[in-house]
């Protein structure tokens, strides 16, 4: 399966999640297409706006017409069948993660040579789009709550920046982040500082200490 075949079904996969979040929040047809675009391109939007380039440029009309089509598919879909993606869907939006940060890193790299522009595109090209959809939706983001959601777009712009760039190997990579993120949720994984961190939470300060503190 080639590194085009995968990005594509990352497209689809994240038109998907954006259509089924805007149905589980009870929106009209309309929230569907705007939550499934706003996931498909939010991120790519930030991107060029990173890295300084047109965002005209991410209107490529195939793309768009995937995305229109994946977004009216799933609103004539019996319910049934959304169940069924519901199954499969982290799987699919992994890929859909891994594809959209190498396409951030890939971007970014054609233009700048710096390694933190490379990683900031691949992050927000990544995690940007659903980010904004579950603003939208009303949720709190769910790549704020699960730290190996950024891990894994930074891991897919460090082999962008060390020119691991031949769709072999960019293959190579989604199927390496793919199975990382799918045994993270399988197993619970959390990055040990954060977890120990969790583990020893302060208690919340009252209203009186927070008013002093702010004197």
């Amino acid at each position: 399966m080639s590194w085009v075949v995968l990005h594509f079904i990352g497209i689809i996969a994240y038109a998907a999640t954006g259509a089924l979040v805007a149905i589980e929040a009870g929106y009209s047809f309309i929230g569907v297409f705007v939550l499934g675009l706003t996931t498909s391109f939010g991120g790519g939007i930030i991107r060029n706006l990173i890295i300084d380039a047109p965002v005209s440029g991410l209107w490529e009309a195939n793309i768009v017409a995937v995305v229109f089509a994946t977004l009216t598919i799933i609103i004539l879909l019996p319910v049934k069948w959304i169940h069924h993606w519901r199954r499969w869907g982290l799987f699919f939006d992994s890929i859909g993660l891994a594809s959209f940060a190498l396409q951030g890193a890939l971007s970014a790299s054609q233009l700048h040579n710096s390694l933190g522009l490379v990683l900031l595109s691949a992050i927000f090209t990544g995690l940007g789009g659903g980010m904004i959809r579950d603003l939208l939706a009303g949720r709190k983001p769910l790549a704020l709550k699960e730290e190996i959601h950024a891990v894994l777009t930074l891991i897919c712009g460090f082999c962008v920046w060390l020119d691991w760039t031949h769709p072999f190997q960019l293959t190579l990579v989604i199927f390496g982040v793919v199975t990382i993120r799918m045994l993270a949720i399988q197993l619970k994984w959390k990055l040990p500082f954060l977890s120990a961190a969790l583990g020893k939470k302060p208690l919340p300060l009252p209203v009186s200490a927070i008013r002093r503190e702010m004197d």
